[in-house]
């Protein structure tokens, strides 16, 4: 049975509290290893029907356990299954060896396995909570897999594979599919460990969704049923002022494609007017590829405050293509009370003083979304960039409440964090979604989105997954222009 927590991740200090939680309850903890490793067990049968031999691969602790259950249930089943163990098995404890000494079949050393023609492994030797590096000889063992091409099915994630911040610790195996329990993990979806997961199944174990919610915390897949509520909707009395004023400025004459595929975007994605605000030299650039999408002169940040205390103008965003330096900075400054969506070289321009920006925002609701990628984020936050134990979510989540903004973390398993703690990992996006200019555009969806009323986190949340929506009703041959022009794309229906 798949587990119903579709979006839901479990970091693996909250399974952890999860699995205590259920024992203090009264359920069985060695029921729920069984259950545990007979959906391994079932999992191999339905998906490798061909295989001649399965090699079940034991660790020392609870996930080699679950794979103790599982040889045994395949051996009941009348395959041929042997069973490798790393460690001395006599060495295990409370269920691990409660399941070992269930199990009929007898145990050999793991640096003994040589893979066969027709081999299918079962990984049970590390699961979520593995913090460590792991051997010389379990990396030797994973090079050895991946040279024979043995077909591997991971049990909670592939050895090696660290849950909480997706990332080899020393070396880990590459899975064809991953049986994991109760939710995914982070590990399941932050690069590169989405994959090294290859197929990802979760089963439901039996442990109260009561239990589960109680110890969860405030990590999550991007999904449209987090935001979409929030997304706005024209009304029968709609009219462009009321779906909101968008500006986003550009740079110099020979610097203005970037802010115009923004602008597209944000009208594409809804908003009732949008305004490129044009240095006047690049007024006839902008003008001869500009229809539907308005131009005003600035020049300076004199003229953008008298613009700003004479027209209603509901959100910005500034950064593509438009220049690093004093004038961003000046800008940016000048829109501190305004919603902004701050985006390349916006971000770039305070990389010697961040405090300042930070500073700027600090009071009052958050107003203001960030969208690095990872040379962009280092220069805003050195420190948290540098800290190799710290998850993507982590990083994010600190930089959020340091700056008082969303922030939009960007890669291929973008992180959208909040100051409040809340935090989603994005998986939407297609790989051909990196191409020039797709930055801009995803700065002009997320405007668009303040710009109709959106909370900042929900903006930014929503304006990612459409992003991804977006390429992925392109070909991998697309463009930003192509991109710009799918901006406007509805969510998916969720199952």
């Amino acid at each position: 049975m798949t587990n119903s927590f579709a979006h839901l991740l479990l970091t693996p200090n909250d399974m952890a509290a999860v699995d205590t939680a259920a024992a203090a309850s009264g359920m069985s903890s060695i029921g729920l290893m069984d259950r545990a490793g007979r959906a391994v067990a079932a999992s191999a049968l339905r998906h490798f029907p061909g295989a001649l031999r399965f090699v079940v691969l034991c660790g020392p602790g609870n996930n080699g356990g679950d794979g103790y259950v599982a040889a045994a249930a395949l051996n009941e089943a009348g395959t041929r299954c042997v069973v490798y163990s790393l460690g001395d098995p006599a060495q295990l404890r409370g269920d691990a060896l409660e399941a070992r000494s269930s199990c009929p079949l007898d145990t050999q050393p793991l640096d003994s396995y040589v893979p066969s023609p027709g081999d299918v492994v079962i990984d049970a030797l590390f699961g979520a909570g593995l913090s460590r590096n792991v051997s010389d000889s379990v990396a030797a063992l994973a090079d050895r897999l991946a040279a024979t091409d043995t077909p591997v099915l991971a049990v909670d994630l592939p050895s090696g594979l660290c849950g909480r911040r997706g990332v080899a610790l020393g070396a880990a195996l590459r899975a064809d599919r991953t049986v994991t329990f109760v939710a995914r993990k982070p590990g399941h979806v932050l690069m590169p460990g989405r994959e090294l997961c290859g197929e990802l199944e979760v089963f439901d174990i039996g442990i109260p969704r009561r239990i589960v919610l109680s110890k969860a915390g405030s990590l999550a897949e991007n999904a449209p049923s987090i935001w979409s509520s929030a997304v706005p909707s024209p009304l029968g009395d709609s009219h462009k002022y009321t779906r909101g004023h968008l500006v986003v400025f550009s740079g110099p004459a020979d610097k203005t494609g970037a802010a115009r595929l923004s602008a597209t975007a944000g009208l594409k994605r809804g908003a009732g007017l949008v305004t490129v605000a044009s240095p006047t030299d690049a007024l006839p650039v902008n003008a001869a590829s500009l229809t539907a999408i308005m131009l005003h002169a600035i020049d300076d940040v004199a003229d953008l405050a008298e613009w700003l205390g004479s027209a209603k103008l509901s959100a910005f965003v500034l950064g593509p293509g438009f220049g690093v330096g004093e004038k961003a900075r000046e800008f940016v400054l000048a829109l501190k009370d305004k919603r902004l969506v701050l985006d390349a070289d916006g971000i770039s321009s305070f990389k010697d003083d961040p405090d300042t920006l930070f500073s700027a925002f600090s009071e009052g609701e958050t107003r203001l979304v960030l969208t690095p990628h990872e040379g962009e984020f280092a220069r805003l936050f050195p420190d948290l960039a540098e800290g190799k134990e710290l998850s993507k979510p982590e990083k994010a989540l600190k930089a959020s409440a340091r700056a008082n903004a969303v922030i939009v973390y960007k890669g291929a398993d973008t992180v959208i964090a909040s100051p409040d703690g809340r935090a989603l990992i994005n998986t939407s996006a297609p790989p051909w979604l990196a191409t020039a200019g797709s930055g801009d555009v995803l700065a002009g969806m997320i405007g668009a989105l303040l710009a109709q009323g959106m909370p900042a986190f929900e903006a930014a949340a929503a304006g990612v997954y459409l992003h991804g929506e977006a390429a992925n009703s392109l070909t991998p041959d697309m463009t930003a222009e192509d991109l710009a022009k799918r901006a406007g794309i509805l969510p998916n229906k969720e199952p």
